[in-house]
């Protein structure tokens, strides 16, 4: 899209908006929702990228070049049949139960969210039981679908409780529901349900090494319902870093005598550190898309590490003019591309 846009001497973002589709090009089908052109001008103004000069190795201060780019993002919103468990004990506490695993996203916490606005209860009357097999059955934690899989039968198990609560009062022993997902999910309509982002990077690309520094990344998210701010402002952060490294750093290096790899270690094999992750943002834009699950959610595990590694690239074209094709964008590999006529 980018050189497409250079060749046109469009600016890239416009070329996106004026492509921007009324429905899934390959099937015609209506997304559920898709608020890109929201999000391309939310981030552009935000990142301020009407303020750069257009023109690829254009902007110099020193011995360093500098660029912005931009990038699409697109990751589907996955859901998979879950069945979930519903407790009422006598003391107003409640016990959910679901074979799920918090992996570090915070799965943990947003189930119980999940189960407290379901049962209409406080959350710290929520005791959540996760990371055993002999839980109630649900899928393994991939794919940006846990939150979609696991918490649409929270929900739905804590919502039949909560009827049968009102129906009989306050439950004097045990009340137990057990719900599953899969009539819900077989019977919903195939229409495209995906996560979307637009991503925004500014660089400095040293021409004497060719070092690339990034001193600026921004995502904008269009993700369904945020249920916790906090921990999806994480994921977020935590993907781009993760694509910033797949741009810059990462890169399995093949033992091709003893197919290995000779940097399978973390000492050889690079990964981002403080260092490298200087000015970085994550905001996202209020969206209601009722084609999803009960809470309205889309899965943010890795819609920040889709267009990073992209904007970031498109940068390095914008500060040097060098269109590096193959990542990691390494300094020895840019240094030998960029024009001899920069160093002078």
């Amino acid at each position: 899209m980018d050189e497409l846009a250079y060749e046109l001497g469009m600016d890239p973002i416009e070329l996106r908006l004026i492509n921007e589709p009324d429905a899934d090009p390959a099937t015609g089908t209506p997304f559920s929702s898709r608020n890109v052109v929201r999000a391309l001008r939310v981030g552009a103004e935000k990142f301020g990228w009407h303020k750069r000069n257009p023109k690829p190795a254009a902007t110099r201060i020193g011995r360093k070049l500098w660029g912005t780019g931009v990038a699409l993002a697109s990751y589907p919103t996955l859901t998979s049949p879950s069945t979930a468990r519903a407790r009422a004990n006598s003391d107003g506490s409640f016990d959910v139960s679901i074979a799920a695993s918090d992996i570090g996203t915070g799965a943990r916490t947003v189930l119980a969210q999940i189960a407290a606005d379901a049962l209409e209860a406080p959350y710290s009357t929520v005791r959540l039981h996760l990371g055993d097999s002999s839980l109630p059955t649900a899928p393994g934690a991939g794919g940006s679908a846990g939150t979609s899989s696991w918490g649409f039968a929270v929900d739905k198990a804590c919502r039949e409780l909560r009827i049968q609560l009102e129906q009989i009062g306050v439950a004097t022993t045990v009340l137990e529901v057990t719900a599953d997902t899969e009539d819900e999910l077989a019977a919903r309509s195939q229409m495209p349900r995906e996560a979307f982002g637009a991503q925004f990077a500014r660089v400095s690309v040293d021409v004497d090494t060719g070092e690339v520094a990034v001193d600026e990344m921004l995502g904008v998210f269009a993700v369904g319902r945020v249920l916790n701010p906090r921990l999806a402002r994480s994921q977020f952060i935590g993907g781009m870093t993760f694509g910033l490294g797949m741009a810059l750093l990462e890169e399995g290096v093949p033992d091709h005598e003893y197919g290995g790899f000779a940097n399978e270690n973390m000492a050889d094999y690079h990964v981002p550190a403080h260092a490298d992750v200087r000015n970085i943002d994550a905001i996202w834009i209020d969206e209601e898309d009722n084609e999803l699950n009960p809470m309205g959610s889309k899965g943010i595990g890795e819609i920040g590490n889709v267009g990073s590694a992209a904007a970031i690239v498109n940068a390095v074209f914008h500060a040097s003019g060098v269109r590096v094709r193959d990542l990691p964008v390494r300094p020895d590999k840019l240094q030998t591309l960029i024009d001899p006529a920069l160093r002078e």
